[in-house]
């Protein structure tokens, strides 16, 4: 049965010239997120991440289950566990889970299973999908919804002057239990959160964007 609808509010007669204005502001402001390893240990007020999160949950998504948990983690004890956790499987990637092939193409970026940042950022985010509700029903296009709210977080993290790193150890089944999660929950991407680090670099081939022309193709 259909829902009842309500008038559509938040939207106002803007100018082509002013909604190209905002794009660009946009655009500019995406142009100088890097993802970094080098986190400061400087303090983030918790206002900042919960008011980043709920700009994330505005996300559009299947069926509007939101099919979603934001785990904000900034105790010291727990960010130890989950980095603890988190290089023991990061070692079992190194040391021969992962392909030569994709070795290479982690090359330029200097990593390794070493991750001090998941205890020096004075936030952690780990995001899970609900594969299923609570009571087993199934929900829709789960992953497509929680990619675009993890995109919609970063975004707002950075524009409000933060960086982030997405870390994505496999598998993360270790943050369900840290978290205490329940098992109908996926974790998707553990977000790290803060301020650049002084002196903080990032490979010079991150500088690098594709042409438009590389990306995109517009029809007329």
């Amino acid at each position: 049965m259909s829902e009842p609808h309500v008038p559509l509010t938040g939207y106002s007669a803007v100018s082509d010239q002013d909604m190209f204005r905002r794009a660009d502001d946009v655009l500019s402001t995406l142009l100088t997120r890097r993802t970094i390893r080098d986190f400061s240990d400087q303090a983030v007020p918790q206002n900042i991440i919960e008011t980043a999160i709920k700009a994330a949950a505005t996300a559009p998504n299947g069926a509007n289950q939101q099919p979603w948990h934001f785990a904000a983690i900034s105790n010291p004890d727990m960010k130890r566990r989950i980095r603890e956790a988190a290089e023991e499987e990061e070692r079992a990637f190194y040391g021969g889970r992962a392909s030569d092939e994709w070795l290479d193409a982690l090359a330029p970026l200097g990593t390794d299973a070493s991750k001090p940042f998941l205890e020096t950022a004075p936030w952690l985010i780990a995001i899970f999908a609900e594969k299923k509700g609570p009571n087993g029903e199934k929900h829709y296009y789960v992953t497509e919804s929680v990619g675009i709210a993890i995109g919609m977080l970063i975004t707002t993290l950075h524009s409000a002057g933060l960086a982030t790193l997405t870390h994505t150890p496999a598998p993360m089944n270790f943050l369900r239990e840290i978290c205490g999660r329940p098992t109908n929950e996926k974790p998707l991407v553990l977000l790290v959160v803060g301020h650049p680090a002084e002196g903080a670099t990032v490979p010079s081939h991150a500088l690098e964007k594709k042409a438009f022309d590389e990306i995109a193709k517009v029809w007329t």
